[in-house]
């Protein structure tokens, strides 16, 4: 009987070499762009204590209800993996005492993620973000630089057909008496609601603009809008927003609707959206978390971020086809059938002073013959190939086509004088 194979759990994928260059191009652009704008990377763990993720992103929540991977440890403490990465960064902003630093703290991240939820293409059940948090400043400005550089960062990655839909939540003071409006409408409607949101009227009825179900849709479509009820400083901060979005020309659409998935969220939120990825066409967003760190037990401390997801970035991005990296040189030999051969040892001697030299290189690992290597350094691309001998190597041009024969131990000089003259 033969072994079944064994294969990764659903929801979850490898990242295959011809995959892993795309997303290298990911983490570089985010790094320049980010770490351009002052922010500096941070990492948390992968697994955190359940209860960051019930006080933080809120008991109410799809995640936290639904989609947390939890476990006991070998002590039976109850631990998650990090399903986003806001709450970890605000309670590492605590942990750290970084309310003593100059503020805004401003930090980014690029990490995997868990969440239990259907599987479906750029959505999986392990995947990866790259986010960006500023914590200490209440400022506009913060809010409307952190929109800017998502835009950019989903433009210098060729993500097509974007959409910025943006809103406002207010305070959780002045959503008090819209949360009355709000619950009076759910509530005389609530034959026509789906259940999921019908139990949740009370708890959080601001989840029942994400529903999908038909009938609810229906209702919320006369329910009254948040905007309409913000206080004078909650309607100030987000017309300056705006208006420092219209000073950098990115386009926005304001949607009433917008509340975004999190209980965290105060005052702005923000989501973009690409026509490439069809019905879930959500690539990255967030929005201002003002609470968050206090309820974390820190100081009162304003806070603005957004995450993006990785896959839905290269789903909906244009992205050039991976070059291959440069090989300068590749190092091959006569075979004479012997594990112990002196022509790998002389070809490892070469390959090791190649690179420490700063060379790129490689040699033959797999037997051929010195014709096959010939053919697979030139599929490689590398610019020379040295044939090694005992005392005299053949240096062979893989561009120019001219060959030499030089002695062993000056191979490397060689190279990199061909490589200064080119």
């Amino acid at each position: 009987m033969s072994t079944p194979k064994l294969k990764a759990p659903r929801g979850t994928h490898d990242v295959l070499p011809e995959q892993a260059a795309a997303r290298a191009r990911v983490e570089a652009a985010a790094r320049a762009i980010l770490e351009g704008a002052g922010y500096e990377r941070i990492e948390t763990p992968a697994f955190e204590a359940t209860e960051l993720f019930a006080r933080g992103v809120g008991a109410s929540t799809d995640i936290v209800q639904k989609e947390m991977y939890t476990f006991a440890d070998g002590s039976g403490r109850s631990l998650t993996l990090r399903p986003e990465g806001t709450a970890p960064v605000c309670r590492a902003y605590v942990e750290h005492g970084m309310h003593k630093l100059r503020q805004p703290v401003k930090l980014w991240y690029l990490s995997s993620f868990f969440r239990y939820e259907r599987a479906q293409a750029g959505r999986q059940r392990q995947f990866w973000q790259v986010g960006a948090e500023a914590l200490g400043s209440s400022a506009p400005a913060v809010d409307a630089e952190s929109i800017v550089l998502l835009a950019g960062l989903l433009r210098e990655l060729g993500v097509a057909g974007l959409r910025l839909r943006l809103s406002s939540l207010g305070s959780r003071a002045s959503r008090a008496e819209y949360g009355e409006r709000l619950r009076a409408h759910l509530h005389a409607h609530a034959d026509e609601l789906a259940s999921e949101v019908r139990e949740r009227i009370d708890l959080n009825p601001l989840r029942a603009f994400d529903s999908e179900h038909a009938g609810t849709r229906t209702v919320m479509v006369s329910a009254p809008r948040l905007l309409d009820f913000l206080d004078r400083e909650d309607a100030a901060h987000f017309a300056e927003v705006r208006a420092l979005l219209d000073e950098a020309e990115v386009a926005y659409e304001v949607d009433t609707t917008l509340v975004r998935g999190l209980d965290y969220y105060t005052r702005t939120v923000f989501e973009f959206t690409s026509q490439e990825l069809g019905a879930q066409s959500g690539v990255g967003g967030g929005g201002r978390y003002d609470g968050l760190v206090e309820q974390l037990g820190g100081p009162a401390t304003p806070g603005m971020g957004w995450a993006a997801g990785i896959e839905r970035i290269l789903l909906a991005g244009q992205q050039p086809a991976a070059a291959s990296p440069a090989i300068d040189l590749y190092v091959a030999f006569e075979q004479d059938g012997r594990p112990e051969g002196s022509g790998a040892r002389l070809a490892f001697g070469v390959l090791h002073a190649a690179r420490s030299a700063g060379l790129t290189a490689q040699m033959e690992l797999a037997g051929r013959s010195l014709k096959n290597q010939l053919g697979h350094a030139n599929r490689l691309g590398a610019r020379y190939v040295a044939i090694v001998g005992a005392g005299e190597t053949t240096l062979k041009d893989m561009q120019g086509g001219a060959q030499e024969t030089i002695a062993t131990d000056t191979i490397v000089h060689a190279v990199l004088r061909g490589l200064r003259d080119l």
